[in-house]
């Protein structure tokens, strides 16, 4: 019988906790906590978006889990490129990018992208791992945010300096676009449901990468990271949450 693929979620977020429960709940993988290892891993997910030096500590550490050049790389690429995150590794050709929120719980999609150093197989088993768990896979093109985040984080940027200028409160923001658009939720609950600092992170990343000012953030969003009023995962973002639809980190 063939032994489930040993798994180690890197990070200590939100996205972490739900990509833990969700390979804990798939029973498709075998997940490590990595304090005591029966044997090197199979897949290693690195999830840091905003502390780019913490990502590359985390990416580091990765490689002395890895078992040769049969171990994947999966790191989010919500502030920076899967393939600047690839040159940071010693063995650049493992490592593919990711795209997710701590909302994937609730995503059938999962975005993936190969930094311009990855392998075509380490490409095929992300998305046998994120097919483990459930989850489709589309193959984009590798840049900062890929295309949903990318998209979403525009648009609450806009809705944030839309606030800032007092073109109307944060409930009728919210209400105007969710009924205009059929969007699922407005722009600002959708900050608050992702998180804050993952929109503030994609929007840092697409300004640093590209200079192009309609990426700067919103001084509003900034202001609100420097609070720590992320949204659900911390109680408090543009609007209140009560303390049981907090998300865990």
């Amino acid at each position: 019988m063939r032994e489930l693929p040993n798994v180690l979620i890197l990070g200590n977020n939100s996205l972490a906790a739900a990509l833990r429960k969700l390979c804990s709940d798939s029973g498709r993988v075998q997940l490590s906590d990595g304090s005591r290892l029966e044997r090197e891993m199979d897949v290693i997910v690195e999830t840091t978006n905003a502390d780019l030096a913490q990502k590359r500590a985390n990416l580091a550490s990765a490689e002395t889990y890895a078992a040769g050049g049969d171990t994947l790389i999966l790191s989010t690429v919500l502030g920076i490129s899967a393939t600047e995150s690839a040159s940071w590794l010693q063995d650049s050709t493992r490592l593919v990018g990711f795209s997710a929120f701590a909302t994937i719980e609730k995503s059938e999609l999962v975005e993936i992208a190969p930094a311009l150093q990855t392998e075509e197989s380490k490409l095929r088993q992300a998305a046998r791992f994120f097919e483990a768990l459930g989850k489709q896979t589309e193959t984009v093109q590798d840049e900062v945010g890929l295309v949903y985040a990318r998209i979403l984080s525009l648009i609450i940027n806009e809705a944030a300096f839309g606030l800032m200028e007092g073109i109307a409160s944060p409930q009728d923001i919210d209400t105007a676009m969710r009924q205009g658009t059929n969007y699922p939720m407005g722009p600002l609950e959708w900050a608050d449901t992702v998180g804050v600092d993952d929109i503030v992170a994609v929007l840092n990343g697409l300004h640093r990468e590209i200079g192009e000012d309609r990426y700067r953030p919103a001084p509003l969003l900034r202001k609100l990271l420097y609070a720590k009023r992320l949204g659900l995962q911390s109680g408090r973002g543009f609007y209140t949450y009560p303390e049981e639809r907090k998300f865990p980190s």
